[in-house]
């Protein structure tokens, strides 16, 4: 059995992270979507909302498995048995950092793989960075993140701009 993880911070997941889980549970036995739970940037959600965002969002897709994690991947690449890491590519500037990634991991845990997914055209543009600057700012996020998670961000936004704070 091939089991494949696909981390990230998922700050919020977005109808790309989706696309490229959903695509990715087609192609292996188990797909464990992997929450990192201490990223190296400011996160808006915490890690139990970001999972419970994530589990929501792919509670219809089957081989799914949604976990946090922390540490190197490599090692929770281990723990899990997963042998291929599994990354979405939106465009040429993810390369360079997703080659080197990829470059360190399989030296770290040689016979690890990395499987790069492109999103499909519609979502090619989507990051959650973009997703949270639209939503802090009162635009619709609607279409570019799952239903729960656009309560989440609308919830969170209005609780921030609420007099007193």
């Amino acid at each position: 059995m091939t089991v494949a993880v696909l981390p990230a911070s998922f700050d919020p997941i977005t109808c790309g992270h989706v696309d490229i889980a959903t695509r990715a549970a087609k192609l292996f036995e188990r797909l464990v979507v992997a929450v990192f739970a201490h990223p190296k940037k400011n996160v808006l959600f915490s890690l139990e909302d970001r999972v419970d965002m994530v589990r929501e969002s792919l509670k219809d897709v089957e081989g799914i498995e949604v976990l946090s994690f922390d540490g190197l991947l490599v090692d929770f690449a281990r723990r899990i048995g997963a042998t291929v890491e599994v990354r979405g590519l939106r465009a040429v500037s993810d390369f360079e950092y997703e080659y080197q990634q990829a470059a360190l991991n399989r030296q770290m845990f040689p016979g690890f793989e990395v499987l790069s997914l492109f999103p499909s055209t519609e979502y090619a543009f989507l990051s959650s960075s973009i997703v949270k600057e639209i939503a802090e700012h009162g635009g619709d996020v609607s279409h570019m993140v799952p239903a729960p998670v656009a309560r989440r961000l609308v919830e969170t936004f209005s609780a921030q701009a609420a007099p007193g704070r």
